[in-house]
């Protein structure tokens, strides 16, 4: 349990019923007349979902301890990513659900932050930018370069994104994981 009035950016409350909310931002307010209070907003950790919520001053709030450790992508288990722990070398068995998006950028290998609560899996993470091969892409048609136009293109993790027109298949990029943008080559 923690109150109102040690909150901090990043902290982790329980709030209704126990649902898992991150602090985002929070303003401690005390007006002319009346009782002090936290204006705060609030992230959802599993949806993502942000919310503005007003607690009074000194109010208990209970506080959830998220683990969050960085493991490598070891292979696929059926319906499963295996991640192992760097440090312990401990398997860690993660389904399709938790992992997210981000199954879309995942390669062997790969380093993701990986935050636990009580031992259940909440999310996988990955760095903002990865750098990926182009597996497959048609070819630019001459002279429609400088349009400034894209075209489909489908990663070696097999999801397809936007390229420019001038990349082509064998290519490294390095492609923004959370809204999956080209962000540039990869000069090897």
């Amino acid at each position: 349990m923690a109150s109102t009035n040690d909150l901090k950016n990043g902290m982790v409350l329980k709030l209704d019923g126990g649902q898992l909310w991150s602090v985002v931002e929070f303003q401690h307010v005390k007006p002319g007349k009346g009782p002090a209070f936290v204006r705060t907003k609030l992230k959802h950790v599993l949806s993502g979902k942000v919310v503005d919520k007003t607690f009074n001053a000194g109010t208990k709030v209970e506080t959830a301890t998220i683990d969050r450790r960085d493991m490598q992508f070891s292979y696929m288990d059926g319906e499963y990513f295996v991640f192992m722990d760097m440090d312990t070398y401990d398997q860690l068995m993660v389904d399709r659900k938790s992992v997210g998006d981000a199954a879309n950028f995942l390669i062997e290998g790969f380093t993701a932050s990986v935050a636990q609560h009580e031992g259940e899996v909440l999310y996988v993470e990955l760095p903002a930018a990865v750098e990926l091969v182009i597996q497959e892409t048609e070819p630019g048609v001459q002279g429609d370069r400088s349009t400034g136009g894209t075209k489909p293109a489908t990663l070696e993790t097999g999801y397809q994104i936007q390229v420019p027109l001038f990349i082509t298949t064998g290519e490294k990029v390095k492609v923004d994981t959370r809204t999956s943008d080209y962000l540039g080559r990869v000069n090897s």
